[in-house]
């Protein structure tokens, strides 16, 4: 069975497709510089030091200003490599973790858990929904389109052949 990541899970994953093998502190800073508000690290809006963190923060592996905490990363990986989703390597004294999944499988097993749950699997209520929701490109339109024809050259599966009015 094929494992969806959580969220947080996907994060460090986006961090490993995009920069490769990595360190826990590699990885943390990343995680932390995407998810962090514009201005200075540590710093709030106009500069100003930010507070101390609440009780839902600390539980939740946030440090001040939002950021997650090195063992909180940690101990994700360590899930994320049970789980079959990261591996690790020991480099001297360091671990550096590495994608045992593929982003495309994985965008594509969300995709389609998302369409499931939300929209039934009606892909044309999704897609009614999206263009709505979201300034599109031309480009990205233009790429729309031609996703479509080649969805309607595709052979039809047997099942769905067998099951036609």
């Amino acid at each position: 069975m094929e494992v969806i990541p959580t969220d947080r899970e996907l994060e460090a994953l986006k961090v490993l497709w995009q920069h490769g093998d990595a360190t826990v502190r590699a990885i943390c800073d990343r995680m932390n510089r995407a998810s962090a508000p514009l201005g200075r690290p540590g710093r709030g809006a106009g500069g100003q030091a930010t507070p101390r963190p609440t009780k839902d923060a600390v539980a939740a592996g946030r440090q001040t200003g939002g950021e997650l905490a090195y063992t909180t990363v940690l101990s994700l990986l360590q899930v994320m490599e049970q789980k079959g989703l990261v591996g690790h390597r020991q480099r001297g004294r360091a671990y550096t973790y590495f994608p045992k999944v593929e982003r495309q499988s994985v965008f594509q097993r969300l995709a389609g858990g998302f369409l499931d749950k939300v929209f039934d699997g009606a892909v044309d209520e999704y897609l009614v929904h999206a263009l709505q929701s979201r300034r599109v490109s031309a480009e990205e339109l233009d790429r729309l389109e031609r996703m479509l024809a080649h969805a309607k050259a595709r052979p039809k599966k047997k099942h769905e052949e067998d099951n036609l009015p």
